[in-house]
């Protein structure tokens, strides 16, 4: 049995739907309200939080997929997020599971530096701290050969459904909503994106080939980055219309934070916006060649055609 642990939100969906194309029909899905995603999907309710629970909810799998996701909210995630992590590893040793996590890359240095795999941990506010520590503790297990483990790392999501993201709300939720497009800090900068159903599929991929275990994975994404203001036009392209846009600046997001909750909860990413950002995933496309990466206008496509 495959178990995903948080299994509401959109890269657990696509992972359990991948995992049961391809890979088995034996799938748990652990959150506190779990829903099916296949006719054939085992549903657990659990809170990670407890031990116990988490301990329920890992036994009898051969693999464990943690994807948990937190709101933007800093004092929960210096809360929970810790203690999640230590559950998941305890429930994972003890039942000989091995995990499968997934992670993002808000630890890395916020420059123009090419992101790979052995990228320094270089966190920088509260958030990026919470998760560099949560990599750090599963890095150590696994030099210590305690557990079978592996982090698939990946960059801000693009994509369809409940995909979450900056670059969603401000972009393709405004076009769904026929209203005015809003860039983050630059519409110059280029920026590497990540199309949901690509990295549940690569998940999967890595979480089920047997030597992809003790390491970090970059997660593929199309090496065509593209700035903001070439995202709006690949998307007017697409959908046969201008769109009108604004940048929001550094100061007026600062303004905002004093009002606004998540605004305040978003001036820790936005130094990543000042500059290109660029992950690398060729470790990833070397060991898995076939792997179809979809293009940045194959998955705007996608995202256009669900508001028609």
């Amino acid at each position: 049995m495959q178990t995903i642990l948080g299994a509401n939100g959109q890269i657990a969906a696509e992972l359990a739907k991948e995992l049961h194309k391809n890979f088995t029909k034996d799938i748990r899905l652990v959150s506190r309200n779990p829903k099916q995603i296949n006719e054939t999907d085992q549903v657990f309710s659990a809170n990670l939080l407890d031990s116990q629970a988490t301990d329920k909810a890992v036994e009898g799998s051969e693999i464990a997929y943690l994807t948990v996701g937190l709101p933007m909210n800093t004092p929960l995630w210096e809360e929970q997020f810790i203690p999640i992590m230590k559950n998941v590893i305890a429930a994972c040793k003890k039942h000989q599971c091995k995990l499968v996590f997934f992670d993002n890359t808000y630890m890395y240095a916020k420059t123009n530096e090419v992101q790979t795999e052995e990228s320094a941990f270089v966190p920088t506010g509260r958030k990026s701290m919470v998760r560099a520590k949560m990599a750090e503790i599963l890095l150590e297990e696994i030099h210590k050969q305690t557990i079978e483990a592996l982090i698939c790392r990946a960059p801000e999501f693009y994509g369809p459904g409940k995909t979450q993201s900056i670059t969603n709300s401000l972009i393709f939720d405004k076009i769904k909503h026929g209203k005015k497009l809003k860039v983050p800090i630059s519409d110059s900068t280029k920026r590497s994106l990540i199309y949901t159903p690509d990295a549940s599929r690569a998940m999967a991929l890595i979480g089920n080939t047997a030597t992809a275990y003790q390491q970090t994975w970059h997660l593929p994404c199309d090496d065509h980055r593209l700035s903001y203001k070439e995202l709006i036009a690949l998307c007017a392209e697409i959908y046969g219309k201008e769109f009108d846009y604004s940048v929001i600046k550094m100061f007026a997001f600062k303004i905002a934070g004093l009002f606004n909750h998540q605004a305040k909860e978003l001036q820790e990413l936005l130094p990543r916006y000042q500059v290109d950002n660029i992950f690398s995933s060729d470790k990833f496309k070397q060991h898995f060649p076939n792997f179809k990466i979809t293009s940045y206008k194959e998955g705007i496509t996608s995202i256009l055609n669900e508001a028609e």
